[in-house]
């Protein structure tokens, strides 16, 4: 059994004093989490990287986690502006985003670094989310599946799995982000199925069965459940409505 993720990703917003009263209202509206109890959802922030050790210190011993939205390919060395896996776990964190759409567009990751990226934070004891989809291009050239699923594969390329728990997958149709084109939960379970298709071809059936595939395009409260719905769609990258109290502890709930 897959339990649920919703991991709100907070891009470049919030200050760390923003970030402070934010943790606080949200444990506070979400008594389970905050407590450390057994929900029927895992919650996960992954806030820029200032923000990080203020959600070591407010998020410890609570029932959730938190991550970075990126990670250097590299170990510690001369790397300016880089930030090490190991860094990041000394923080506690348990989750950090690889290949984000924002990161592949803006900074031409391409899919050979964003495997070095995986590799070097599952080698640190992290798990990776691993973000793949396609444009609009893609889609209306009726390649959205073919090319998502070359893209996993370059971006997974020496990435091992043995369990499935190791990885998390976010499939990010990035046609319908920010461009008022809506992807429908049937877009989402269509994709999600394809994904985890190839990981039995590539990694078997019980990885496959194992691993958590989010659905990253525009979540909201009002879609969360028909989302959710799909039985090989386990959860969301959430970015927008992440930063509201009130909107993520609604999808929350719904998740659960």
């Amino acid at each position: 059994m897959r339990t649920p993720l919703l991991a709100g990703n907070w891009k470049m917003h919030k200050t760390p004093s923003e970030a402070r009263v934010w943790f606080a209202e949200f444990l506070e509206a979400n008594p389970t989490l905050q407590s450390g109890g057994q929900a029927a959802v895992e919650v996960a922030l992954l806030p820029s990287f200032p923000l990080v050790p203020v959600a070591a210190e407010q998020l410890a011993g609570s029932g959730v986690a938190w991550g970075a939205q990126d990670v250097s390919a590299h170990t510690f060395g001369a790397y300016t502006g880089e930030v090490a896996a190991e860094q990041l776990a000394d923080l506690g964190c348990r989750y950090v985003v690889v290949g984000h759409s924002e990161r592949r567009a803006y900074w031409n990751e391409s899919d050979a670094l964003v495997a070095a990226k995986a590799r070097r934070a599952m080698e640190a004891g992290l798990v990776p989310i691993l973000c793949v989809g396609e444009r609009l291009e893609e889609r209306e050239a009726g390649r959205a599946v073919s090319f998502t699923l070359e893209q996993l594969a370059g971006s997974l390329e020496g990435v091992g799995l043995e369990t499935g728990e190791e990885l998390v997958i976010a499939y990010e149709p990035v046609w319908a982000i920010g461009t008022g084109k809506t992807a429908s939960a049937d877009d989402a379970q269509a994709m999600a199925a394809a994904i985890r298709g190839f990981l039995a071809e590539r990694y078997g059936e019980s990885v496959a069965g194992r691993t958590r595939i989010l659905y990253g395009g525009s979540m909201k409260p009002a879609n969360t459940t028909e989302i959710l719905a799909g039985p090989d769609v386990d959860g969301g990258l959430v970015g927008g409505a992440s930063l509201e109290v009130a909107s993520f502890s609604a999808m929350v709930e719904a998740a659960g």
